[in-house]
């Protein structure tokens, strides 16, 4: 039987997504338009199991916001529409972390008119007890 502990990766993004700076009041938050720069998190083992996520994210208005991790978007809704500062959080299914570098990055979907904050990412998984 195998032995697990519980490891994660901390992503700070504070960044405003939306169509223009003037979308939302949060001039502490660099606007950055439809997406965040893709930022990167390191996995030390090529056997994570168990991924989800924790996300940090001010005034969403709209669903059809995606997160994409190693370029796989999460499956279902990423990022729920809340007033105010929000706590998510959501298994990576459909995605995989690997060994070394990997990428996360969230996208505004376009079709609304919704502005948002990005504020911190936090990746888990368990690792095998060497």
């Amino acid at each position: 039987m195998t032995d697990y502990r519980a490891n994660y990766a901390t992503v700070e993004f504070q960044t405003h997504l939306g169509q223009n700076e003037e979308s939302l009041a949060v001039p502490w938050a660099e606007f950055v338009g439809d997406a965040t720069d893709p930022h990167t998190f390191t996995v030390p083992t090529d056997e994570a199991v168990d991924p989800y996520l924790e996300l940090q994210a001010y005034d969403v208005e709209e669903f059809g916001h995606e997160i994409r991790v190693n370029g796989t978007s999460l499956s279902g809704f990423d990022i729920p529409p809340a007033e105010g500062w929000q706590h998510w959080m959501d298994t990576l299914a459909g995605s995989s972390l690997v060994a070394g570098e990997n990428r996360i990055r969230i996208e505004r979907d376009t079709s609304t008119t919704d502005a948002f904050v990005v504020g911190v990412a936090v990746v888990h998984w368990r690792e095998p007890v060497e």
